[in-house]
């Protein structure tokens, strides 16, 4: 009999033994795997402290063990959670320290104990002759492994070795092949297949090929996309994409009634891994039948039935008890995927129609008018979505609140902390990192998280164009152009396409000044109708950006015509915004309160208000302008675009026509952390407009106050971000800005160079635009 000491540790209900490896809650077993374990360890050992995220990596990833470490330790930090019940929002035991670690809030307390092992009876003279040494030392080796297993590692891991082999681990991935369908009714068509997929999705453990990286795995397979998934297509694409199976069901009539079966097999060598089947007796049952069976089959596949049980909505609950409902569903992913945005919404509309209580089948509404820059639309089906959250899967409510959060209250720091838990939750799930990668993040200014998640999407998903897009857009922000454009060129090797690509290349030849490449890129967008738009609106911004006003409002002009053709009032408004605030910068007032009033008759959306409120503020319209400010502030209270850039931005403007700069400046301090974040509507994404307006507004200030050196920063800072304003104009006018700003602080030779900077930018400019002719007049005073 061998004896190993430990520690144990007392808090709230639970006690955990260093010795046994055990976590116990009122005396009962609570499963936990070797990370997380170790890591509790350690938060105990150190409670009240901050450890850090260094002493944790040295403590549990050694040196040379190569693993996404970020990721690895949120994964172990959330399955901690989840073992105590905690709350990162609310901790009662583990308090996230921003940037730095963790720490343990207690109060813990501990004790000393031993543990017997007891060992089998090895002797020396049960050992073969001329063999005493060995087995001596096989004795020692084997005890001492046994007492690392129990002492260190813990029961929890030395089950897990002693245990069968799963068919799936936690690593695999599985390709969900089309049903076979013999009943000749046409309902069930892919329907099951979605409904499964729905079913199969809502586990931590299993992680599904994606519709879109399926249809990618065709293309490159010569096949068309919407290729029907046999078993045997399934199994070659389940080797192309380096998965582990194929699940494929079948539906069969018997009589009136319906047998439903799963399968899945190995990649590998075509072995069986689990198979499950159950009857319906009617057809309104079917989806009954199937969320039933798939739970079985989860548990097959080798998923815990702890996390089965936590994640096991029924299908009538986690989407629709409607096959009709459901198929339109199914239709409106396949066509969104394959033909945009506009075409999938009547898909959606129909199956709300059919089941108004279709929770996703709003959400994913509302994300397709987010996406096409219809953001009312976009709140509309969000809300009512989030209303309805309760009818959806686990992993269906992440996405529902953190799209609310997105695109309805614009609340980004709550929908960063929902993703956060999402990520915990489903540590491979693609979408939290894809959102925060994307407006999360970018409308943030955080562009060096937006890197990061959207690598994390990448590893999981690596045929996912918008996270290509969004990773583009945040090294650009970074000014890491060769990495910008490596990335739009690692995008064209996997042969995917996305409309952004187009209008990323054309901004990044206009960044390097490269027309011949603009030229190309402007030809390409103009064979691409859901590109086309885009690429009339970037030409107007890159047009004005050289004063070339006249012909930037021909290529408004056409971005408004195409949006109105196609049924987007909102779109179009923000096309007439951006032509609008042009002018008023430009000094053209009375064309600018015009053009703003024009656009509030197509649409009072958050960014359209904005935009109208900041021009007929530069435009000496006050009045209306903050009633603007004023309806923006009530009605997007939570919005963090509107709280720290847009109403500080429309205030210092208001402050500045009544001659109050230095108040102005106060205003803007809170803008600080935000204005260099892109504003998320529409194309502007992608063209950098509305991006360092506060920046703008407070270099003014400073300029009107007399403070030439601090409006100097102000604008130097636009300039030194080119990355990020791209082609709004507010980066020409920033030398002319410059120059003023040199002229107060005394520096004539500076002050020259800066207004000749803008003067040769506007060399082809148009003539009589009113802040050209105020810059020769002050150039022309300085010689």
């Amino acid at each position: 009999m061998e004896t190993s000491a430990g520690t144990v540790y007392r808090f709230g209900p639970f006690e955990l033994n260093t010795a046994t490896g055990e976590l116990l809650k009122q005396g009962n077993p609570v499963g936990l795997q070797e990370q997380p374990f170790r890591l509790l360890v350690i938060l105990l050992e150190n409670s009240g402290e901050v450890v850090t995220r260094t002493e944790i990596r040295s403590r549990i990833w050694e040196e040379n063990t190569f693993v996404d470490f970020d990721s690895s330790l949120r994964v172990a930090i959330g399955k901690l959670r989840t073992a105590l019940g905690d709350d990162a929002a609310n901790p009662r035991y583990i308090e996230t320290i921003p940037r730095r670690g963790y720490r343990f809030l207690g109060p813990a307390t501990q004790s000393t104990t031993t543990v017997n092992l007891v060992l089998p009876n090895v002797t020396e003279e049960a050992s073969p002759a001329g063999a005493p040494a060995r087995s001596r030392r096989s004795r020692r080796w084997f005890i001492g492994v046994v007492s690392l297993l129990l002492a260190g590692i813990g029961a929890a891991a030395l089950l897990f070795v002693l245990r069968s082999k799963k068919p799936l681990t936690e690593r695999d991935t599985v390709v969900l092949a089309d049903f076979t369908n013999t009943t000749g009714d046409p309902v069930f068509d892919e329907t099951l297949r979605q409904g499964l997929a729905v079913e199969l999705e809502q586990s931590p453990f299993l992680s599904l090929v994606s519709d879109g990286r399926m249809q990618q795995t065709l293309r490159l397979m010569g096949q068309p996309e919407d290729r029907r998934l046999t078993p045997e297509i399934a199994r070659e694409v389940c080797e192309r994409t380096g998965s582990a199976a194929v699940l494929d069901g079948s539906i069969v009539s018997l009589g009136s009634q319906y047998v439903v079966g799963l399968r899945a097999k190995s990649c590998s060598n075509g072995d069986v891994l689990a198979e499950e089947q159950a009857q319906a007796s009617r057809k309104e049952d079917v989806l009954d039948v199937l969320s039933k069976i798939a739970t079985r089959f989860r548990v097959r596949l080798g998923e815990s039935l702890r996390t089965v049980q936590q994640h096991d909505a029924p299908l009538a609950e986690a989407t629709t008890p409607s096959l009709e409902a459901l198929k339109a569903y199914t239709a409106g992913g396949r066509v969104g995927f394959s033909s945009g945005p506009a075409l999938a919404v009547p898909f959606y509309q129909r199956a709300i129609e059919i089941d108004p209580q279709f929770a996703m089948a709003y959400s994913l509404l509302g994300r397709l008018y987010g996406d096409m820059g219809e953001s009312e639309l976009s709140a509309k089906s969000s809300t009512r979505a989030y209303e309805l959250r309760d009818r959806a899967s686990d992993k269906e409510r992440y996405w529902i609140s953190a799209s609310y959060d997105k695109q309805v209250t614009g609340n980004l720091e709550k929908a960063e902390q929902i993703c956060e838990l999402w990520t915990q939750a489903y540590p491979r799930a693609r979408d939290p990192h894809a959102f925060l990668s994307g407006n999360i993040s970018q409308v943030r200014g955080k562009y060096e998280k937006s890197v990061d998640e959207a690598k994390i999407a990448l590893d999981l998903e690596p045929d996912f164009p918008i996270v290509y897009s969004n990773l583009t857009l945040s090294y650009l922000a970074l000014n890491r152009m060769g990495e910008a454009e490596n990335t739009l060129r690692q995008a064209s090797a996997r042969k995917l396409e996305f409309p952004d690509f187009v209008i990323l290349r054309y901004m990044i030849a206009f960044l390097k000044g490269d027309e011949a490449a603009m030229g190309r890129e402007v030809s390409e967008g103009r064979r691409r109708p859901a590109a086309e738009e885009w690429m009339a609106n970037s030409e107007g911004f890159a047009l004005a950006y050289a004063g070339r006003l006249k012909a930037a409002r021909t290529m408004s002009s056409h971005a408004e015509d195409f949006a109105r053709e196609a049924g987007l009032l909102e779109t179009e408004a923000l096309y007439e915004i951006d032509d609008a605030l042009r002018e008023a910068l430009f000094g053209n007032a009375s064309v600018a309160r015009q053009g703003a009033m024009a656009a509030l008759e197509l649409s009072h959306s958050r960014d359209v208000e904005y935009g109208a409120a900041a021009a007929l503020a530069i435009s000496g319209e006050t009045s209306r302008s903050q009633n603007l400010a004023e309806d923006l502030s009530a009605r997007f209270p939570e919005d963090t675009k509107v709280t720290f850039a847009y109403t500080p931005t429309l205030l210092a403007l208001l402050t500045l026509d009544h001659n109050a700069p230095t108040k102005a400046v106060d205003l803007l301090q809170t803008a600080i952390p935000y204005e260099g974040g892109v504003r998320s509507a529409g194309s502007e994404i992608l063209i950098g407009a509305g991006t360092f307006y506060p920046a703008y507004v407070r270099g003014e200030a400073y300029l009107a106050a007399g403070q030439g050196r601090e409006a100097a920063i102000e604008f130097q800072k636009i300039l030194d971000h080119r990355g990020i304003v791209l082609s709004d104009p507010i980066g020409a006018l920033a030398h002319l800005q410059l120059a003023r700003a040199d002229v107060l602080i005394g520096d004539r030779d500076k002050a020259q160079a800066a207004y000749k900077d803008f003067l040769g930018l506007w060399k082809d400019a148009d003539p009589n635009i009113p802040v050209l002719n105020q810059a020769k007049a002050e150039y022309a005073k300085l010689q």
